[in-house]
């Protein structure tokens, strides 16, 4: 068993509030959630309007599966209109570490 956990340190350019922010950050992690079928939260940065953190986690027993699904969530939070990605980290664990 592999878990794979992806840190995002986003940058939210239009967001003029808490609220807007929220409203964001919700959308965002909702779609990562049902088109991919992983765990997802804010993880940081909960009290800035223009930052968050989002930590993923997926599990698997392969690890090019968990690569590829990382990958494509990547590449689907660059693609989301209204964030910007600082930072993107993403560490593979095997069950024995």
């Amino acid at each position: 068993m592999l878990v794979a956990l992806s840190a995002f340190d986003i940058r939210i350019p239009g967001a003029t509030s808490l609220k807007e922010k929220r409203h964001v950050v919700k959308r965002l992690t909702q779609g990562i959630r049902q088109r991919f079928n992983v765990a997802v939260a804010e993880v940081d940065h909960q009290d800035r309007w223009q930052r968050t953190r989002l930590g993923v986690s997926a599990v698997s027993a392969e690890a090019f599966q968990l690569r590829k699904v990382m990958h494509e969530i990547e590449r689907y939070v660059s693609s989301h209109p209204t964030v910007e990605i600082i930072d993107h980290t993403m560490t593979l664990h095997a069950q024995d570490d």
